[in-house]
């Protein structure tokens, strides 16, 4: 393991390592970028969907004025599949989720009928004279409603309303009944929208030319979209194209297949011309995928010290009217069952995960996936389990977390620890807050009467996990290998293409940069081509923090292929073997000359009568495919601590210190990592302690505005400091592991742990559920007081 700062440490100047600047900022900064939105073609239309006010009831009758045919149209006048997401999963009951509502609503805001006309407004004021007649039926808005049905269910063919319920346990008796010590808790994540600055979009054509559907869509995964149109209206995968440009945040809104999606192009194979839809805050809100609904019943047994024997746990899961395509709701239980247990060293273990379907939007995976939830409950478990046997916070976590000469660790749900220094990072995290100064602060009295707190999580990242981990979760499309196309350009560049995409990691730079480590070329002239399913090699795309360890190790053995190829040519050029030449920089040298990668490309391309009669026939282009070793995936792994001041007198929350202390093993380019985890870390904020939506008895969402959901913003983000360790992982190439996503998993146990803390010291009573509102801090401090 080498531990770096923040000011960084790298000295090279562009290839892996490097604090290089973003390729991509400079279009974005000038507003250069391209949209959906940004498009515009002769004879778009512009679609808009009535969208049902009603959570849960039959359709009666839908009146469409007979002036409006050929302009609006509903579920019957589409001959296009309903989505369904199927599952291997035991107990799994797929849902049939039609691209607009047939027979029955089963959420506010389900879209009903669509309309078209030259713009937006039009389209909705066509919309204005569809009458839609009901029969309301009971609303279920809650996992405990939603469970005692048995008539009415959300979906009529099922048996109950259960999704899915997965089960396991591991010599859970046998260590249970050595413990001395156990705690208990009730711990709850609240719902969330997603809400990246750009929604939905999506823009539909026929090429004639080609003879196909182009989709030209906001997403994070343009094969797999690509695959879903192709099945869902009944075409050929080669009939499709789908094209994703700039995409303006995603964070798993947009890695599945969206109704919206299925209804426009269904409009352009249908009328031969372009279609356009644009989704509006108020719909992201009321009718976007939700998350993050988790329920905790956590009982953990240890020993008197605080080591952790064993943990019996339940978690239920709101997962929404309708399972998404392709990962299934399955997902979200399947991540929690498996990543509950964290970063600690324990042998027994009980858990069912149910997920339960409601009356309000399906539940698509968000940055973290289940992994916030299941660090909260874990994270504030461990505080009880200090609290009861009377050490320190840090001390239980010390005690417990793997350590390095475990690794490689296989922990109690068989996840591969394959490498790091889990309790470093929390002796790092409390040098950086200085602990003790902290703590003799909270014993001094303070004049403005705040109470001060320190809290602290650690947490394990699933990154870039493969073809058996999905496959044990049952899910329609398994990813497989990753691959990439390389190729030297006539002016001696480099193009890579690749099959994920990107929504905002820096792919274009540290893609650049891994080509750089092994050609040298210079970034500026080596160009990324994703997003266009008719130009790349096949990806699932963009999820599940792979894409860098996935398609960048593609890329890295493309270019180590390439190579020798460059090496032969420049040696014959220069007149001497092989093995008297190496690459320097961009040129291949010898002891007497050199040539450069363009005089090898002006050779292959314009004058090949310069080339060795045993070239390689192949040229300056190639491929490769790339998976890690072992595809149970690369484990990053952090400490997050925070120092909050609460004031007892209003229930506010000042974070006065924010760190993190991150391993993602080789960090490609610290920058952009950094980068990363602050993003994630204000989005950890945000479930911590303001984001919620929330809705009353008849399912009607009550937040429709930004007024009302409320995020953080600059004013309630602290300065946030990150400090890294770099343990190369021994299963991926140049021992990167992805982490996307693992910024977002700490802050809200992190945030917690500190409010409890600060407010411990008043008898308040502990705070167990998102987010963290100045009411429910002076209503636990009320509680406190009462008890």
């Amino acid at each position: 393991m080498t531990h770096s700062n923040n000011s960084g440490t790298h000295t090279k100047k562009q290839g892996i390592g490097a604090r290089v600047a973003r390729k991509e900022d400079a279009r974005h900064l000038h507003g250069k970028g391209q949209f959906v939105a940004d498009m515009s073609m002769p004879g778009l239309s512009e679609v808009a969907f009535l969208r049902s006010p009603i959570a849960h009831a039959r359709i009666q009758h839908i009146g469409i004025p007979e002036t409006l045919n050929g302009r609006v149209y509903s579920r019957a006048m589409m001959d296009a599949q309903d989505i369904v997401a199927d599952s291997t999963l035991p107990s799994y009951q797929a849902s049939s989720q039609p691209p607009l509502a047939k027979d029955k609503v089963r959420f506010v805001g389900e879209p009903m009928v669509m309309a078209y006309a030259q713009s937006r407004a039009e389209a909705e004021d066509l919309l204005e004279q569809v009458h839609v007649e009901f029969d309301e039926l009971p609303v279920y808005t809650n996992t405990d409603s939603a469970k005692q049905a048995n008539r009415n269910l959300v979906h009529d063919h099922w048996q109950n309303n259960h999704f899915v319920t997965l089960k396991a346990e591991r010599d859970f008796d046998t260590y249970a009944k050595q413990a001395e010590v156990i705690v208990h808790r009730k711990i709850s994540l609240s719902r969330q929208c997603m809400v990246p600055m750009e929604g939905k979009a999506v823009l539909a054509y026929w090429d004639h030319q080609a003879d196909q559907l182009v989709v030209v869509s906001a997403t994070q995964v343009p094969h797999m979209i690509r695959t879903a149109i192709a099945m869902f209206l009944n075409m050929e995968q080669g009939q499709v194209r789908v094209v994703s440009p700039d995409v303006g945040g995603a964070f798993g809104y947009k890695c599945v297949l969206q109704q919206e999606e299925i209804c426009i192009a269904w409009l352009a194979k249908t009328y031969k011309r372009p279609f356009r839809y644009i989704e509006d805050r108020r719909e992201h809100l009321i009718a976007g995928a939700n998350t993050r609904e988790h329920d905790y019943e956590m009982t953990a047994y240890a020993d008197k010290t605080g080591r952790l024997l064993a943990l019996d746990a339940k978690i239920t899961i709101d997962g929404g009217a309708y399972s998404v395509w392709p990962f299934t709701i399955g997902l979200e239980p399947g991540q929690a069952i498996g990543n509950l247990p964290g970063p600690y060293d324990f042998k027994g273990y009980r858990c069912v995960s149910e997920c339960v379907a409601t009356n309000k939007p399906g539940f698509v995976p968000y940055r973290g996936v289940a992994r916030t939830g299941v660090c909260f409950a874990m994270e504030l478990t461990m505080n009880a389990l200090a609290k009861e046997v009377g050490i320190e916070p840090w001390e239980v976590r010390q005690l417990n977390l793997v350590k390095p000469d475990q690794m490689p660790y296989v922990n109690v749900t068989n996840k591969h620890f394959d490498s790091g220094n889990y309790p470093a990072s929390v002796t790092r995290a409390l040098e950086m807050i200085d602990i003790d100064r902290i703590r003799a602060m909270q014993s001094a009295p303070r004049s403005d009467g705040k109470l001060i707190g320190v809290g602290l999580a650690t947490y394990t990242e699933q990154a870039a996990h493969g073809t058996s981990v999905f496959a044990a979760w049952g899910t329609p499309i398994i990813p497989g290998y990753d691959q990439a196309f390389v190729r030297i350009t006539p002016d001696g560049g480099l193009e890579m293409r690749v099959g994920v995409h990107s929504h905002g990691q820096g792919m274009e730079t540290t893609f650049a940069q891994i080509a750089h480590e092994t050609l040298g070329i210079d970034i500026s002239r080596i160009r990324l081509v994703h997003g266009d399913t008719a130009l790349t090699p096949f990806s699932t795309g963009t999820y599940a923090s792979r894409s860098l360890v996935m398609s960048g190790g593609a890329v890295s053995l493309a270019c180590k292929k390439l190579l020798p190829r460059l090496l032969h040519i420049g040696a014959h050029m220069m007149k001497t073997s092989i093995d008297d030449v190496h690459l320097e920089g961009s040129n291949v040298v010898c002891s007497k000359a050199s040539v450069s990668i363009n005089d090898i490309a002006n050779a292959w391309y314009i004058n090949p009568q310069l080339l060795p009669t045993d070239v390689d026939p192949e040229g300056l282009e190639t491929s490769a495919a790339y998976k890690p070793k072992v595809d149970t995936g690369c484990f990053t792994y952090a400490t997050h601590a925070a120092v909050v001041a609460v004031d007892p007198e209003l229930g506010a929350i000042e974070i006065l210190d924010y760190v993190c202390v991150e391993d993602c093993g080789v960090m490609v380019n610290p920058m952009v990592v950094e980068g990363q985890t602050i993003g994630g870390i204000v989005q950890g904020i945000g479930t911590a302690m303001f984001e919620e939506m929330n809705y009353d008895s008849l399912g009607q969402p009550l937040a429709s505005t930004l007024a009302d959901y409320i995020m953080p913003g600059a004013a309630e983000s602290p300065k946030i400091r990150v400090d890294h360790f770099e343990t190369p992982s021994p299963h991926t190439e140049f021992g990167a592991k992805g982490m996307g996503e693992g910024g977002a998993i700490a802050p809200p146990a992190v945030i917690f742990g500190a409010v409890n803390d600060a407010l411990r010291r008043i008898g308040a009573s502990e705070l167990l559920e998102t987010p963290l509102t100045p009411r429910k801090i002076l209503s636990a401090i009320a509680q406190g007081a009462s008890s």
